[in-house]
């Protein structure tokens, strides 16, 4: 080597302490390494042990050092003192704060708990600020579901116990064909990345149904191209195919979903449309063995698909026998699907043969023994190795319930649910409708809530309405309009307290949901009522407290600012209480903690609530004599009881023999055992549980023993949801509790208990012929929320966001490179900058989600690209559809669950002058953190 090279330093000190927690920058919850230098955060990375993620991290992941460095970054509680929407704060000690607070929710909750609405974002806790809001008394709680995902989630608990995103995966390790429908990459994205790869690496392959290839989109084999809403009509269509060939698993149908129960089919009866039930109200099949009535769990019954029960001149029939009457009707053809869907039905059929091909032709077997709940042994797992999965895409619409639980339906006909190289449920669950709780709404001034705020109804009985029908809900939760709305309806929280419908709220607390801005539909509209006031000067919402760690759009419109942590900073519970983070062959939770010290004067919200809770006498809250029972959120994730032997964390908890997982005692040491074990706990399902979690005695008995669930519960797949019935009956005239004439007929039409497809709603309340064109958002895998748009790392991947706009449309408009474009809904217009994509469906256009800034928010310049170029489609929102001359404003939501309609947008699109910036430009917000830096850098260490 020559003598004048450098010397240089191959092996650099990386850092002096690793320190294990977990992620934050989405909803994926990996297992991170911290690399500290000198008490300082020097950079992240994946950590390889962790059951999650394994050691992949994304950007996201990478660019969290940048999240927790972020100039954004509140300081200190903030008292407004200029008008709302100014941004105009003072800094205030917490010792103010805090009285300022309870001086707020004191009398409310001595005299109407109801007045205060308190609704959460993307905080990953939401078991405890739901008992938090339970303690207080007021009906008003929910988390972000209701706008994001809960047509997903409630269609899988109804119809199966489980649905796909963080409650269920494919089997990555032995299917041999996936099928993804509406997957965006925010959500997820370690584990489906690794899972595809896996996959592919086997051989199988990938099918996305999307309007965009995207993503992972773009690495399938095969594309479908689909057009906006019609989703649910495609799946139905391959159900239709699959049941003429007689391409469907009639065994498991027969055992493990209701398809063999019967039906009353007496239309006199207020029984119509129901199960035939025993004395003991057990649904009841036709036994094989016997050619008799026997209850669906009897031991040793063989449920008939094709048994029928003459009785008293009428003839009952299974479940079966009505979906081959509906399925096999030829509106459910692919020819009579394919302008609507936009699939040829060729490729219709071709997908039915190939989906049937690979479940049937290329059946998988276990030599695993196992026993159902009949006490039939099995010698073999059997498994279909066709596998689904599903997300926002599909959720988000009008028609999304239905669409939701069609999907569960082609899956479980397919016999692919809880089968070798099928769909698998990720424990805690399977959990059915049944072993939920109902929502509660019994206020009581002074006194906790009667029961959990969020839930799953079983029929008209279980609503939450008053002596006068009317919603005891301010979203409006659980009543007629949105009768399973098992997540709230948080896009409608701002709007109805607004108009005092159902009635006037004085407090709006709310934690990390940026309705300001990108979390909400109408944006300046919510803008507008945010800073309303009546003749006196009053605000029409009278007070607004707000917490988050980033001077987000919405912390300009709040009256009281209490700063949050930075993930990095903070102790968190991902609790299985809440929602699972492992795989399908383990079970796992994990933690957050404190890796470094707050560098300013802020806490830590839930701690926050902890301190609020002894403040105001809370039951749960308080000791006996009247002391704060829990110091701070650590205090609680160990000390707190839901259930004798459940706590937040399942993990080393204390049991005879020492430490064990599931149930146990408190283990006052619980989080140190976490930390010192890389922040997580797991336990893997022993093999003889891994599949047919749902009718298998064995993983029933593990299940009970690690407190999933108290007793032993086997259920079969609802194919045919009798709720759903049960409110048809309602509107049908059947029973006293009735819904309002208006209402009726969309009831039983959308509620019905087989999955169908009707349009979505904006289709009927605008005119398609002058707003031709689909319009959707999609989250990048950079980005999560808002806030991702804020990082230095990340801006640098998507700074701003075009529209893109697929080849027709393109060359229709003669767009160019660089051109901008005005885009009108019925509600609104914005001009904005276009780009070609090719990969389109051909009458869709989307852009990127929560890119576009309000000039003066997250401590970015003013002339920042994301407050100039970047922009939202929320501006051509409503929360209500357009009027359609029934003097009624019907709501932009699914009218089963109140899921937010965002992707039932059409518009239309014409080529603009360039302006200066994206349109609408709303005018800057003063930033109480002032603005960040031109270059953000700093030197940790030597």
């Amino acid at each position: 080597m020559p003598k004048d090279q450098p010397d240089l330093n191959l092996s650099p000190k990386v850092s002096d302490e690793i320190r294990k927690t977990t992620c934050y920058m989405c909803a994926c919850r990996c297992g991170i390494n911290v690399h500290m230098k000198e008490g300082k955060v020097a950079y992240i990375e994946g950590n390889r042990d962790h059951p999650v993620n394994q050691g992949v991290l994304c950007a996201k992941g990478s660019a969290g050092i940048m999240q927790h460095n972020a100039p954004s970054r509140l300081r200190a509680p903030l008292k407004r003192v200029g008008p709302r929407g100014s941004g105009e704060f003072e800094e205030i000690s917490w010792d103010e704060a805090l009285d300022m607070a309870t001086g707020l929710l004191k009398p409310i909750r001595e005299e109407a708990p109801e007045k205060l609405a308190f609704f959460t974002g993307r905080d990953q806790s939401q078991s405890f600020t739901g008992f938090w809001a339970q303690a207080y008394g007021t009906p008003n709680f929910a988390a972000h579901g209701g706008f994001c995902s809960v047509n997903m989630a409630a269609a899988g608990i109804y119809t199966m116990g489980g649905a796909f995103w963080e409650f269920g995966q494919p089997d990555w390790d032995l299917t041999k064909m996936v099928m993804i429908f509406g997957v965006a990459e925010d959500h997820d994205s370690n584990p489906i990345k690794m899972g595809i790869g896996r996959a592919k690496a086997k051989g199988a392959k990938i099918v996305s149904v999307n309007p965009i290839r995207t993503g992972y989109n773009a690495v399938a084999d095969e594309w479908v191209g689909i057009t906006p809403g019609t989703d649910g009509l495609y799946v139905l269509s391959l159900i239709h195919c699959l049941m003429k060939a007689g391409r469907i698993d009639l065994d498991y149908l027969a055992r493990f979903t209701n398809a063999s129960v019967l039906l009353n089919e007496d239309p006199k009866s207020d029984q119509f449309g129901l199960a035939l039930r025993d004395d003991n109200g057990q649904p009841q099949v036709m036994d094989r063995n016997t050619g008799k009535l026997a209850p669906w769990n009897g031991q040793g019954v063989e449920p008939d698909l094709a048994g029928t029960l003459r009785d008293k001149g009428v003839t009952h029939r299974p479940v079966f026998h009505h979906m081959a009457e509906k399925y096999l009707s030829d509106d459910y053809a692919p020819e009579a699907v394919e302008e609507r869907t936009g699939i040829p039905a060729a490729q219709i059929r071709k997908m039915a043969a190939e989906l049937a091909r690979v479940a049937f032709d290329e059946e998988i077997t276990l030599d695993r023994q196992w026993t159902d709940f009949r006490g039939k042994k099995h010698d073999k797992m059997v498994g279909r190795p066709v596998s689904f999965h599903a997300m926002r895409g599909i959720s988000a619409h009008s028609n999304g319930f239905q669409t939701c639980r069609a999907l569960h339906v082609l899956q479980i006909v397919l016999g692919t649910v809880e089968t070798p190289g099928g769909m698998r449920f990720k424990p805690p669950y399977p959990k059915p409708a049944t072993a939920h709780p109902k929502p509660h709404g019994k206020v009581t001034p002074g006194a906790p809530l009667d029961g959990p705020h969020l839930g799953y109804v079983h029929g008209p009985e279980d609503l939450l309405l008053d002596e006068n029908d009317q919603p005891k809900r301010i979203d409006k939760a659980y009543s007629w309009e949105n009768p399973m709305s098992a997540h709230g309806l948080m896009h409608m929280v701002i709007s109805n307290a607004h108009a005092g419908t159902p009635y006037k709220i004085d407090t709006l607390f709310m934690y990390m949901a940026n309705m300001s801005w990108n979390s909400s539909m109408n944006t300046g509209g919510v803008i507008k009522m945010l800073t309303d006031t009546n003749e006196d000067g009053s605000y029409v919402i009278p007070n607004i407290i707000y917490s988050d760690a980033y001077s987000s759009e919405m912390v300009a419109y709040a009256d009281l600012i209490l700063p949050d942590t930075t993930y990095l900073e903070r102790h968190d519970c991902i609790s299985l209480l809440d929602r699972p983070i492992c795989e399908a062959d383990a079970v796992a939770d994990a933690i957050r903690w404190p890796v470094v010290e707050p560098d300013r004067d802020v806490r830590g919200f839930q701690s926050v609530l902890c301190d609020l809770g002894a403040r105001l006498g809370m039951a749960g809250f308080v000791n006996d004599d009247g002391s704060q029972k829990y110091q701070d959120y650590a205090d609680y994730i160990t000390n707190h009881i839901r259930r004798p032997g459940v706590g937040p964390l399942a993990g080393f908890r204390l049991g005879d023999d020492g430490l064990q997982g599931g149930r146990g005692e408190v283990n006052e040491s619980q989080i140190d055992n976490y930390i010192a074990n890389g922040g997580f706990w797991i336990e893997h399902v022993p093999e003889d549980c891994a599949y047919y979690k749902p009718f298998n005695t064995a993983y029933q008995d593990w299940a009970v023993k690690m407190g999933f669930y108290d007793a032993v519960q086997p259920y079969i797949f609802q194919l045919y949801v009798e709720p759903l019935r049960k409110f048809q009956l309602a509107a049908e005239g059947v029973g006293t509790r009735q819904p309002p004439e208006h209402l009726r007929a969309r009831i039983k039409e959308t509620m019905d208990p087989l999955p169908t497809w009707y349009a979505p709603f904006e289709d009927a309340h605008v005119s398609p012929e002058e707003y031709p064109v689909h319009a959707l958002t999609q989250r990048p895998m950079a980005m999560y929320h808002s806030w991702g748009t804020q990082n230095a790392w990340l801006r640098q991947i998507h700074g701003h966001n075009p529209l893109y706009i697929p080849t027709k449309i393109w060359e229709a408009n003669g767009f160019e490179e660089g051109d901008w474009a005005k885009v009108s809904s019925a509600h609104g217009e914005i001009v904005v900058p276009v780009a070609h994509q090719a990969s389109l469906n051909p009458n869709t256009v989307w852009t990127w989600n929560a890119i576009g800034k309000r000039k003066g928010a997250w401590a970015l310049d003013e002339d920042a690209p994301e407050a100039t170029k970047g922009f939202l489609l929320n501006h051509l929102i409503h929360e209500l559809l357009p009027p359609k001359g029934d003097g009624l404003r019907w709501a932009n939501s699914d009218p089963v669950t109140g899921q937010a309609a965002w992707f039932d947008l059409r518009v239309k699109i014409e080529k603009s002058a360039v302006p200066n910036e994206a349109q609408p430009a709303m005018p800057p917000i003063k930033s109480p953190v002032g603005k960040g830096p031109d270059k953000l850098a700093w030197k940790v260490g030597k």
